[in-house]
């Protein structure tokens, strides 16, 4: 262990400290004194890299140990899971006696830095609590959680209080989950399911009229958007909890397939305007009642109730709130009953995801702004209409983008704490105007207010990819599957970004696996055929396009048949493709940058490069996309590309 004293002289300064140690360093040395330095400078080989992609400012090694300075703790915290997860990656293909076993520590301190070395309490304590971590884990101080609580993708268990040597006051410490440990569960391992990981089941619909159906459904997604605006709380999202309605599983199974250890279910009965709803929070160990309330309110009360229910579950599962939180949750809000029902209705159909639904939940959430002028959530949902229009292809970028942008700007001027208005502006701002920092800003404003928001993380992601910040990019969508694990549109993000990391035997699993479960999910085909392409397998990647064209019939999976073809050097049919594409009279977009790659497989450069500087003029978001996929590397390569990267803004391909 190494101790530091504090110099009487330099520059004091908040830094999070990161100190790193080889476990069975010094006995490796007696046994084998070569392999021992060997494996070191394979270790700073690995290291280095990962530092300088986090901001990390290395101060020195001191044997195997790295001793290293970053501007924040979140940049330490993601610096020190991504050298966690390169060294078990360089473990998996090494023989056992050349593995490399890992303890690193991070706090958050005061530090004195003279003549580039830096001293002070932060480092002792860094280094004295590296020795608490796992073989392969991570430890960090309370400083550190407090800063990353929220903004880190992987959970953080709390170890307890240490009475570290040296140090006065026991310093509570926490350990970094990795997502490699979190394997599946057998029927003896379920208590060890976090109880504040919650799923909130469909509400059963006991209303006189069946046609309220979508009454429970809407208080179901509207109780799970309340209780996610608890950082404390993880709630499953509404594509994983959809399918357990009916109530034909038990909670035993239920808690096992999605790994929660709280379930809330209740049911709706609603007449006029009349509500009486009851819910039960049930442990999904014992199966026992945590809690249970019935409540007999007015329609006009519904949003006082999802919030008592959410403060309550947070009380029975000793959750402490933020202050934020509770002002959030005690805010009042209010709509016209009327308008309420309305938007329930919008979101009902807005989540079939079909052109007539998308269509039907615009024209509800119209009606409810009519009704209501200043209900944010209405606008906030005609925003998301306009971006699903946009993302299926149904509307053209500009005219969508410009749309979603107002109504997304509208709902947060009347509530600036709507989590979703933020999501779908940054989403509009980065897929359609191109407005990159302002989109991370929203984002990050939207997982702020609802830290369980599935889908603010998988926007994220995306914009990550855009940004060639594939390392972030995977722990946003790894929490956004974590949140969401049965959506097919996280798991086909995750399958891509392995890709896009290199990692091609992960993606075709998780492409594979999706399949399975989806056998009818044309995106799942499109994307397995690039990988397909990228591992020169071309006949199973005209299969899968194929598939991908038979299912969907758009131009979108019609030119990825196209490219596929061209690739594959059957350039005749690629041709035939991209004519009959060319030739469409319909209203549906067709992607200008998905004709120039059809033009580039063709060997018709000048044409190809024609088309991506029309959708630069669009902003076509296909592009942002192709800048960031291995399958494209080829082209990327051309001078004419680096003048589109300087367009783009974005970092060197």
């Amino acid at each position: 262990m190494f101790l530091y004293k504090t110099l009487s002289q330099g520059e004091r300064k908040l830094a999070a400290i990161m100190f790193t140690d080889m476990a069975g360093y010094t006995a490796l040395g007696q046994r084998n004194e070569a392999l021992s330095l060997a494996l070191v400078e394979e270790q700073r080989k690995l290291i280095r890299p990962i530092l300088v992609r986090h901001n990390g400012r290395e101060i020195k090694t001191i044997g195997d140990a790295f001793l290293v300075e970053f501007p924040s703790g979140l940049d330490g915290v993601r610096c020190a899971y991504d050298i966690q997860r390169v060294i078990r990656e360089f473990n998996i293909s090494s023989r056992e006696e050349n593995r490399i076993h890992l303890r690193i520590g991070i706090h958050l301190g005061d530090v004195v830095e003279y003549q580039g070395d830096i001293s002070g309490d932060a480092v002792n304590v860094a280094s004295r609590i590296e020795s608490l971590a796992e073989e392969g884990g991570v430890c960090l101080t309370r400083q550190v959680y407090d800063q990353v609580h929220n903004k880190f993708e992987l959970q953080l268990e709390s170890l307890g209080l240490k009475q570290l040597k040296n140090v006065n006051v026991p310093i509570e410490l926490y350990k970094m989950i990795m997502p490699w440990s979190m394997t599946g569960y057998s029927e003896t391992t379920t208590k060890s399911f976090d109880k504040r990981r919650i799923a909130v089941l469909p509400f059963t619909n006991i209303s006189p009229d069946p046609a309220n159906e979508y009454f429970a459904d809407g208080m179901t997604e509207e109780l799970i958007s309340t209780m996610s605006r608890i950082g404390g709380l993880k709630v499953i999202a509404r594509t994983s909890v959809m399918g357990y309605k009916g109530g034909q599983k038990k909670i035993a199974e239920i808690a096992k397939e999605l790994e929660v250890g709280s379930v809330l279910e209740g049911s709706v009965r609603k007449a006029g305007d009349k509500l009486r709803i009851t819910v039960q929070l049930i442990d999904s160990m014992s199966s026992d009642h945590i809690w249970a309330e019935s409540y007999d309110r007015e329609l006009k009360d519904v949003f006082i109730i999802q919030s008592d229910i959410a403060k309550t579950v947070a009380d029975a599962l000793k959750v402490q709130l933020q202050r934020q939180e509770v002002t959030t949750l005690n805010k009042k809000q209010a709509a016209v009953p009327e308008a309420y029902t309305l938007y329930l209705k919008g979101r009902f159909y807005w989540n079939e995801r079909t052109r007539e639904s998308v269509d039907k939940a615009m024209k509800y959430f119209e009606h409810a702004i009519k009704v209501d002028p200043s209900f944010a959530s209405a606008y906030s949902g005609i925003a998301d209409c306009y971006t699903t229009l946009v993302n299926y292809g149904w509307m053209t970028p500009d005219r969508a983008g410009s749309f979603a942008r107002d109504f997304s700007t509208k709902a947060l001027e009347i509530d600036e704490t709507l989590a979703e208005a933020h999501a779908s502006l940054g989403m509009t701002l980065m897929d359609q105007f191109w407005e990159f920092t302002s989109a991370e800003t929203e984002l990050k404003r939207a997982i702020e207010f609802r830290p369980s928001y599935a889908t603010a993380y998988h926007w994220y992601s995306i914009l990550l990819v855009y940004l060639r910040r594939h390392e972030e990019a995977f722990l946003a969508e790894r929490r956004a599957m974590d949140l969401d694990p049965y959506s097919r549109v996280f798991n086909m993000g995750m399958a891509n970004i392995l890709a896009m990391l290199g990692r091609t035997d992960e993606s075709l699993r998780e492409y594979k696996k999706l399949i399975e479960l989806n056998p009818d999910f044309s995106p799942a085909y499109f994307w397995k055929s690039d990988l397909h392409v990228l591992l020169s397998e071309f006949d199973t990647a005209v299969e899968d396009s194929k598939k991908s064209a038979d299912l969907d019939g758009s131009p979108i999976s019609k030119l990825q048949l196209a490219w596929v073809y061209a690739v594959a050097g059957n350039k005749s049919e690629a041709v035939k493709i991209l004519n009959e594409v060319k030739g469409l009279t319909r209203d549906e977009y067709v992607r200008p940058v998905q004709i120039g790659l059809v033009e580039l497989a063709l060997g018709n450069r000048e044409e190809g490069f024609g088309w991506i500087e029309k959708g630069i003029a669009e902003k076509d978001s296909a592009l942002l996309m192709f800048g960031s996929l291995p399958y494209f590397k080829e082209y990327r390569k051309d001078p004419l590309w680096r003048q589109i990267d300087e367009k783009l803004g974005l970092p060197k391909s």
